[in-house]
């Protein structure tokens, strides 16, 4: 089911010389509408400026093609916000850069329609409306100055000033809404009471518009004439949140057997089994290509979260596109009769099954290790997924070896809401210091645990000491990996220190970063990270140690007053 809608649009120049207001519609079909919905804005450049039409139509392209190019699991208004100070730089630095164009702003009034929900970006005195159950709300407030010789003069416009302040808005969508977007030559002429009465005279939101912008001239109006309007006939998935929804009636398949089918897989082998979760090795019956079947363990039926944490997996490992991450297989939830999701089967070993298995990782073959995963780790972090479980157990190796980023069952995701689910950190032995006290897992958090992957691999011993669940560790500085394996180059072991340094600030800040300092290697090593002194390890400032200084020898020399 996918948000269907009718929309209309009408500009007219009116007695003006030329049409400096823009009208932007994107409707995108099937997967991107669903996942960032339908775009419709209406600028209007600021009159009397150089460039007010150059303005309009140049901010309302921008954000129309930048908007898409976000990352999915970034949220609207996010990504909004994003695009639209991006805009506002580009507008300023082409005034600066053409003395024609100086002073050139736009005023931006801006819906989206996704999912079972409307956002809105507002900046000027362009408005939106809607009518809803025959009231008609403004959802927009004028940026202009209170008083009545100056209510034509915009405080805020795109492009007007270096720090661009937006009004955001969201709510729910229902069937019968009609949106309309319009320049202040339609409602500053036609005051609410018409505009109400032309939202609920037509059906056709093609001639609301037309008939809004025409009466808008006829009754004197000097300026552009320009409204869009958008009526809902059917709401659509509200992505993850839809998703989950339509999972609710799908239970947990019993233990599979070799043989077994469901649906279109026949179960081949069991890959894996873990508390939680199960994995089989499936053949597609028709295509009799291979895949994984991911579901959970038939004891967590009555587990919501669990369910629901499944479904989270799927939808973030759906947005990551990348030679590095299992692909998703798409399956409809619809065309489902149990709770699982299909993805991409690779031959080869986990990297903690080879160690198992006694493999003995080379220095060069570790760091060519290191690299795949950091390009993996870094294609998760542009979609700002945090992953959360770096470890050997998740970092799958290809008969080919091509590495790959395994298990997004923990991973967060600003784009996404928390799920109870979820709330595990990972795995202790791997994870960053500032996660035993608290503190949300970040780009930095995985870039530890990538570090200390590294660490495993090429000394099978961990940097601080095998970490039991029960324990809060106190993070000292690292045993170096050369004391274990003396061959270990100082170029690599500097890189592995950095990455797991206690201190956020000085270990890599991306995992480009990291990726950079292994592909330079030795031709451009990293320096070794400094020691963190005494009294950062206590944490204990050095007033504090002075102070305590300070008191002992006031002790010791009352003592030797009184003695003496």
């Amino acid at each position: 089911m996918s948000l269907q809608f009718e929309i209309g649009q009408s500009s007219l120049v009116g007695p003006r010389t030329r049409n400096e207001d823009y009208v932007g519609v994107v409707t995108p079909v099937n997967e991107q509408l669903s996942v960032k919905g339908a775009l419709i804005a209406v600028a209007d450049g600021v009159s009397g400026n150089a460039g007010g039409g150059e303005a309009s139509e140049m901010t309302v392209r921008t954000v129309s093609s930048d908007y898409y190019a976000t990352p999915d699991t970034w949220e609207p208004l996010a990504s909004l916000d994003k695009v639209l100070t991006a805009a506002n730089r580009w507008l300023i630095a082409q005034a600066n850069a053409n003395r024609d164009m100086a002073g050139m702003a736009t005023t931006l009034s801006l819906l989206l329609l996704r999912g079972q929900r409307y956002y809105s970006a507002h900046v000027g005195d362009t408005r939106i409306y809607l009518l809803r159950d025959g009231i008609l709300k403004q959802l927009t407030t004028d940026h202009v100055w209170d008083r009545p010789d100056m209510r034509h003069v915009l405080k805020r416009a795109v492009g007007l000033d270096q720090h661009l302040s937006v009004d955001f808005g969201e709510g729910a969508l229902q069937v019968g809404d009609v949106f309309a977007l319009m320049s202040d030559g339609v409602w500053d002429v036609l005051g609410e009471q018409s505009i109400h009465k032309a939202l609920g005279l037509f059906d056709s939101p093609q001639m609301i518009c037309d008939h809004l912008t025409k009466t808008a001239i006829e009754k004197g109006g000097n300026d552009n004439s320009t409204a869009v309007a958008i009526k809902i006939t059917q709401l659509g998935e509200d992505t993850l949140s839809e998703l989950l929804a339509g999972g609710k009636h799908l239970g947990l398949p019993n233990k599979l057997s070799i043989g077994e089918v469901i649906d279109d897989f026949e179960v081949v082998d069991i890959l894996y089994e873990s508390r939680a979760s199960l994995l089989y090795k499936v053949r597609h019956v028709s295509s009799k290509q291979l895949f994984v079947l991911k579901t959970l363990q038939p004891l967590l039926a009555t587990d919501i979260d669990s369910s629901n944490g499944l479904l989270n997996e799927e939808w973030l490992a759906k947005r990551v596109v990348s030679q590095y991450v299992p692909q998703v297989f798409p399956v409809s939830v619809e065309k489902r009769s149990k709770l699982y999701y299909i993805m991409s089967w690779h031959e080869g070993a986990t990297l903690q099954q080879r160690l198992d298995s006694g493999h003995h990782f080379t220095v060069a073959g570790t760091a060519k290790i290191g690299l795949d995963m950091m390009r993996g780790i870094g294609a998760l972090h542009r979609l700002n997924i945090v992953h959360r479980d770096i470890k050997p157990d998740n970092v799958h190796q290809a008969s080919d070896q091509r590495l790959r980023i395994l298990d997004l069952g923990v991973a967060l995701s600003s784009g996404v809401g928390t799920i109870e689910a979820m709330q595990n950190p990972g795995t202790p032995s791997y994870m960053a210091p500032e996660l035993f006290d608290g503190e949300i897992a970040t780009p930095q958090s995985d870039i530890y645990a990538a570090g200390v992957t590294l660490y495993h691999l090429l000394t099978r011993k961990y940097p601080h000491g095998e970490i039991e669940p029960f324990q809060h560790p106190k993070f000292s500085a690292p045993t170096p990996p050369t004391r274990y394996r003396p061959d270990i180059p100082y170029w690599l072991e500097n890189i592995i220190l950095k990455a797991i340094a206690r201190d956020v600030k000085t270990r890599f800040e991306t995992a480009e970063e990291m990726l950079i300092a292994l592909e330079h290697g030795e031709l451009k090593p990293i320096l070794a990270p400094a020691r963190t002194p005494l009294i950062a390890r206590a944490r204990l400032v050095k007033w504090q140690w002075l102070a305590i200084f300070s008191l002992i020898v006031n002790f010791l020399l009352i003592y030797l007053l009184v003695v003496s």
